[in-house]
């Protein structure tokens, strides 16, 4: 599956996400995939539900398509704190 269409599924399925998908570093198979989810629905929630939350967003393909994803989840206040840093 192509990292375009990931980020597709992520944001059509979780609320105001913003998504990036590439493929994962130092990894020859393209079924190894990066994901960085920036969205306000992870307000609050422990880290494991906001990745439920993101492999929800993409139903079967995490057992059909993909054959591993390294998550990165943040709240949008999250994330403009990575970026000041």
């Amino acid at each position: 599956m192509k990292p375009a269409e990931v980020e597709e599924l992520i944001e059509s399925g979780l609320e105001d996400a913003d998504a990036t998908v590439t493929h994962a570093r130092d990894e020859h198979d393209e079924d190894h995939l990066a994901a960085t989810v920036v969205s306000p629905a992870f307000e609050g929630l422990p880290l494991v539900q906001q990745h439920q939350q993101v492999y929800d967003a993409l139903d079967d393909h995490m057992t059909t398509d993909i054959h591993a994803l390294e998550l990165s989840t943040y709240t949008p206040e999250e994330y403009e704190d990575l970026d000041a840093q």
